[in-house]
């Protein structure tokens, strides 16, 4: 019986288990999947030591894409910043290559963070991360990768469209981010651009990106890197920090925490805090762009009208309303 094409499949444990000890010559013992998504995660286990298999989705990134990644993640870890690194193999490649059922995917292996993650913590470790992030902009300001810029477009023109697909036409929700976007684009095209630094920026710093090993932490998964103004890290930051802390009080004090950690190494300007609020909101856009577009990778189940609605106003709405009350920095 002929295979019927798929487009997307995950991979057996045993199978890749085995080949990754063949390409990486690695004595695994162990292989399981840690999570389906965008790309899949891969634990793999030796007797001495573990790693993460990033298995990128067919069609997701190109080839040049992870090279870059890879060329990004090198330089920081070359300049003392704690990010797990790509592994090369006996030849000194990082990317291999996997013929799956619907298609060729790439794949590449990273050292295991350290430590675990903590949905929560205490508002030192705030700090220490802001510390982190600003010493990773020392050396990232002025890079420029060969892969995606984010601009005001590549946010919320490009992104808002494809909720279309997922939503009923004239809704509440939808209308509101129509009339939100309109106000974000007036926000960022009026923006002092000469006050806004730019470089390579991670765009996916936060509790679900890094491991915490007592007092140190390690960053991860630097799949969303790309050019854009540096704020832009700062921002994503606090809008997720903004989602895991209901409590105000404690988001504002977490906050302070985290900005004085940031500017004890790199003063925000007057103009990136005042656009704090609004790329905060124009990144859930871009987010909730990038849901729609990989549909396939989250389900019919979880991508829906009902749960975009519930995102939009409990996430998105949520978060600019606080701003618009109360400000960031």
């Amino acid at each position: 019986m002929q295979h019927f094409p798929v487009s997307s499949s995950i991979l057996s444990t045993p199978h890749l288990g085995a080949w990754v000890q063949q390409q990486w010559a690695l004595a695994v013992t162990d292989c399981k999947l840690l999570r389906a998504g965008i790309n899949h995660s891969y634990l793999i286990t030796t007797d001495t030591d573990k790693y993460v298999l990033r298995i990128y989705s067919l069609g997701w990134r190109s080839a040049t894409d992870i090279a870059e990644e890879i060329r990004l993640i090198n330089t920081l870890a070359e300049n003392g910043i704690p990010v797990s690194t790509p592994v090369t193999d006996a030849s000194g490649n990082y990317i291999h290559n996997i013929m799956a059922p619907e298609g060729e995917r790439h794949a590449v292996l990273f050292t295991y963070a350290k430590g675990n993650k903590i949905i929560t913590y205490p508002d030192a470790m705030h700090t220490t991360i802001g510390h982190t992030m600003a010493q990773l902009h020392l050396y990232t300001e002025g890079l420029s990768l060969q892969r995606t810029t984010y601009t005001p477009e590549t946010l919320l023109v490009q992104s808002l469209p494809l909720l279309h697909a997922f939503m009923q036409p004239g809704s509440e929700e939808l209308e509101y981010m129509h009339t939100m976007q309109g106000k974000l684009l007036d926000i960022l095209h009026h923006a002092d651009t000469s006050q806004l630094r730019n470089g390579a920026v991670h765009l996916d710093i936060w509790f679900d990106n890094l491991n915490m090993d007592g007092h140190n932490i390690t960053l991860f998964d630097f799949d969303f890197c790309g050019n854009g103004w540096l704020c832009l890290d700062v921002a994503y930051y606090l809008m997720q920090l903004h989602f895991t802390e209901p409590d105000n009080a404690e988001f504002r004090r977490k906050t302070a925490a985290f900005l004085q950690g940031y500017e004890a190494i790199i003063p925000l300007t007057v103009e990136e805090k005042r656009l704090l609020p609004a790329l905060g909101t124009a990144l859930y856009f871009f987010y909730l762009g990038v849901q729609c577009q990989r549909f396939e990778n989250y389900s019919s189940i979880f991508l829906s009208d009902t749960y975009l609605k519930r995102y939009i106003m409990l996430r998105v709405k949520r978060w600019a309303d606080y701003c618009d009350a109360n400000g960031l920095a």
